[in-house]
């Protein structure tokens, strides 16, 4: 026969179970105990630290959509995620008073079955129209919940921009809380193909998926992004038509054109908050 458990027993552990303290429920208002780091990307703040940047005027976030998706045999699948990690902190710093919030990986790259544009090549992960914006949705309304005033929605793919205006224009209908703002000006490639063409940089398209302007980008993020060393050693270490050595030289080239896109993001996103 089974055993009973003795009602004492039973009665000492719900008084241990009731009396044990919730983890997730800590002072909201207490102090934080250490020195603050300097970063503006919210995935690598803790919470109070999130909150005190905002008490001290950061009530801009960044919601920024990459992707992962075939890139040509050289770059990794994640480029889009790469280059705003650089884009999305260099447009942080420049407005000051804004945070980043976790760079959003999945996006529509195709149908699934059966298979679509980028889908036909391995690694791809796609997701519907419908999941996009619903996850972008509630990305929104979580940062709206803890009181960000202006909530800036930009795109490093085409196929992210239809989604965020359509998130933007149901959401903004019902404003109870902070403001949403798309920027179409942040993938404006078209723009920094002229600038690059104004700084000397011709290009020979060779429908690779891949630029000088991408390749140089992630560069100054990760060199291995778009495997320099195994490039250099296979003597394929250029990008339609332009030499990629010496690899320094093309990581400041990154880092320039980086800002110049963070230059024309911050313009804009200053003129959709006024």
């Amino acid at each position: 026969m089974p055993r009973t458990v003795p009602l004492a027993v039973v009665a000492l552990l719900a008084s241990v179970l009731a009396a044990k303290p919730d983890p997730v429920s800590p002072d909201p208002e207490g102090k934080r105990p250490i020195e603050a780091v300097d970063t503006v990307f919210i995935e690598d703040l803790t919470w109070m630290e999130v909150r005190d940047a905002m008490r001290a005027g950061k009530d801009t976030v960044i919601v920024a959509t990459g992707g992962v998706e075939q890139n040509g045999p050289y770059l990794v699948m994640g480029k889009h995620n790469v280059v705003l990690r650089g884009t999305t902190e260099a447009i942080a710093r420049k407005l000051g008073n804004a945070l980043v919030a976790p760079i959003v990986p999945f996006v529509p790259e195709g149908d699934i079955d059966p298979p679509t544009v980028h889908m036909k090549y391995p690694g791809t992960i796609s997701v519907t129209e419908e999941t996009y914006q619903a996850l972008l949705t509630d990305i929104c309304l979580s940062l709206r919940t803890h009181g960000f005033k202006h909530i800036v929605l930009i795109g490093d793919s085409g196929g992210n921009q239809a989604g965020m205006k359509k998130v933007l224009a149901k959401l903004n209908d019902h404003p109870e809380g902070g403001r949403l703002h798309f920027i179409p000006e942040y993938y404006d490639f078209g723009s920094v193909a002229k600038w690059l063409e104004e700084h000397g940089i011709e290009q020979t398209p060779e429908g690779l998926h891949d630029d000088f302007g991408m390749t140089a980008m992630m560069m100054s993020v990760d060199p291995n992004s778009v495997r320099t060393k195994q490039r250099i050693a296979a003597g394929k270490f250029h990008i339609n038509g332009v030499d990629l050595a010496p690899t320094e030289k093309t990581i400041e080239w990154g880092k320039r054109i980086i800002d110049f896109r963070a230059d024309t993001t911050v313009k804009a996103i200053r003129t959709a908050i006024r």
